[in-house]
């Protein structure tokens, strides 16, 4: 009997270390991921408390907001965007609508986009300085079941953007890697428009330049004229070539292939 006794204290003993070691290590997990997302959270607002070209962005800025307090949320379409450039236009900046648009690449399927750039002189170097404008920022980064360090992150964004590239792109990579954990967390798969890629090239891929006057009723015409901007372009994934022998037809349209197109 005792022997008996002796072995259920044992086993109840080794239960209770179990129990102590696995609360222990889901804690651990637990802190760790609280920590992880503290962490963005801060360096998201560091992002955007970022001076960078401080005197350049301020001034785009309060003209953004002086015109668009007036408007409401649901009106921000292309057409308003337009506006806001004949507007930042009246105002002497030299802003226009930008049209990018990018073909299908290795994760990062075609799509195109539009938002406005405006055109600083800086002072300090003497360069002109490229401001982006987008109203309607923070609908980019929003996910249809985000958890609520993720909501959290996203409601900090700004409805509208006002900052340089390198700016940008710390948002842009921040976030990305924060929707692909919180998708993750949901048991959900990642698309490819929620990768990095995808996100840069709706700012940053080789875009149309679109100047922009006003008819004599206010209405936005779209001028002839357009430059061709940007330098950033999607990678491509080129496949390995195989050899098969022969030089088979298969074998030739291999060679022939430039790039594997990737669509979902």
């Amino acid at each position: 009997m005792a022997s008996l006794e002796e072995d259920e204290l044992v086993q109840m003993v080794q239960d209770f270390i179990e129990s102590e070691s696995t609360s222990s290590t889901a804690s651990t997990s637990t802190n760790c991921h609280t920590l992880t997302h503290r962490t963005q959270f801060f360096i998201l607002q560091d992002i955007l408390r970022s001076e960078g070209d401080a005197a350049p962005e301020t001034k785009v800025l309060k003209c953004v907001l002086k015109h668009m307090r007036g408007r409401k949320g649901a009106e921000k379409t292309t057409n308003l965007s337009r506006w806001l450039a004949v507007r930042m236009k009246m105002d002497g900046l030299n802003a226009s609508i930008c049209h990018t648009s990018w073909a299908t690449s290795l994760g990062c399927p075609a799509g195109e986009y539009e938002y406005i750039e405006v055109t600083v002189e800086d002072e300090d170097y003497g360069k002109p300085l490229r401001v982006i404008v987008d109203i309607d920022f923070r609908s980019q980064f929003e996910v249809a079941k985000p958890t609520e360090d993720y909501k959290e992150l996203t409601e900090s964004v700004p409805y509208i953007f006002v900052g340089s590239e390198k700016k940008l792109c710390n948002i842009i990579s921040l976030l990305c890697s924060a929707a692909k954990q919180c998708l993750r967390e949901k048991g959900l798969h990642v698309p490819p428009w929620r990768t990095t890629s995808y996100m840069q090239a709706k700012w940053l891929s080789v875009s149309r330049k679109e100047g922009n006057r006003e008819g004599s009723k206010g209405d936005v015409i779209g001028d002839e004229d357009s430059d061709i901007i940007g330098n950033w372009v999607p990678p491509l994934l080129k496949p390995k070539k195989r050899d098969l022998g022969g030089g088979s037809s298969l074998s030739n349209q291999l060679s022939n292939m430039s790039s594997v197109n990737y669509c979902c």
